[in-house]
């Protein structure tokens, strides 16, 4: 399987710059995996494809404004730093850039000496780890000196920082959003749990790597980066009972996705826990937990339209993309939505 097997082609006027005002007027792709037949309806009609006794999962991470732009101490030049993995207090892993001028020692000043930054070591693929010098709490200061890291293909803007979270967003500790999660609205989850349909929570902490294009020809031979995951007891629960009662569990987006084939056994039980997942889905691959998946329209040749194709058949969704771009659906993060029943 060769990861050009997974190439469309995108016009760039479809890849959406801002989000709509509002979340859940997106438009909707309905894919029906036994017939194959598309419907295009608006993101708020999803309820009319869910009934009682289902359970839609989601995944409550919440983005950090994780991308700080910054001087270095000695010379002033500009540096730029992504916050990644949190390594103790305040000892994180970062990327930098420009990544090679950025040396053991050297010290990165933001927000007129607020904030420190002392490079301590080089790791294994050319990230920094960095030690943090400040006086009150880091995360306060992250949040008025730190920018929403948006994807590379986004280059405007964003105006409201609120608009790159869920509106379930909690747990904060994600590098990218959740986006299939940013067309629901407060209201519209309150009228889905009115029908009887239960909503189960897990956490997974995005990472830089669902950006991260697959270089090798051979997909099998693609090394998949770590997520740190948590999933809580009660909701682990609530899944299970779904499934016991005969509904269906219908995944909100390929983190959600991610995390449940990480924790559910060939029995389709889901355990609870938390760790590191490097779980990659594509074509072949057997789901165990998920029924229904609530998507975004994701990049050519990535692991997220592999995850995707696993689902419905790599001819099947290339057939469904090339509709969605014929219909002009808006794509990536900010855009519309697809949803496989």
């Amino acid at each position: 399987m060769k990861t050009s097997d997974f190439y469309y082609d995108l016009p760039q006027e479809l890849i959406a710059q801002e989000p709509l005002k509002d979340r859940s007027s997106s438009r909707l792709l309905v894919l029906h995996r036994d017939s194959g037949e598309i419907e295009h309806k608006i993101f708020r009609d999803v309820k009319d494809y869910l009934k009682k006794g289902d359970c839609l999962v989601i995944n409550d991470t919440k983005v950090m404004p994780a991308r700080l732009i910054g001087a270095r101490k000695n010379t002033g030049a500009r540096v730029e730093i992504l916050l990644l993995v949190r390594k103790d207090m305040d000892t994180w892993e970062v990327l930098t850039y420009p990544g090679k001028k950025a040396k053991p020692g050297d010290v990165i000043v933001f927000g007129d000496g607020r904030l420190e930054a002392e490079i301590l070591e080089v790791i294994e693929g050319g990230n920094r780890i960095v030690k943090f010098r400040y006086d009150g709490v880091f995360e306060t200061i992250l949040d008025e000196l730190g920018e929403m890291p948006l994807p590379p293909y986004i280059t405007h803007k964003l105006e409201d920082k609120n608009r790159y979270q869920t509106v379930y967003a909690v747990h904060e500790g994600s590098a990218a959003a959740p986006t299939a999660g940013l067309h629901f609205t407060k209201e519209l989850l309150e009228e889905i749990k009115e029908m009887g349909v239960e909503i189960a929570h897990v956490t997974l902490h995005v990472g830089l790597g669902t950006f991260r294009p697959v270089k090798v020809e051979d997909v099998t031979n693609h090394e998949m980066h770590s997520e740190y995951y948590v999933v809580e007891q009660a909701e682990a629960d609530k899944i299970n009972n779904a499934r016991k009662n005969g509904g269906r569990i219908i995944s909100v987006g390929t983190t959600s996705t991610r995390t449940l084939e990480s924790v559910t056994d060939e029995n389709g039980v889901v355990h609870a826990g938390s760790g590191w997942t490097k779980i990659f889905i594509y074509p072949g691959y057997k789901f165990k937990a998920v029924d229904c998946l609530i998507t975004n329209f994701h990049l050519p040749e990535s692991t997220l339209i592999m995850l995707v194709a696993a689902m419905v058949g790599r001819e099947k969704i290339l057939e469904t993309y090339e509709t969605a771009v014929r219909e002009k659906y808006r794509f990536f993060s900010f855009g519309d939505a697809m949803f496989i029943v």
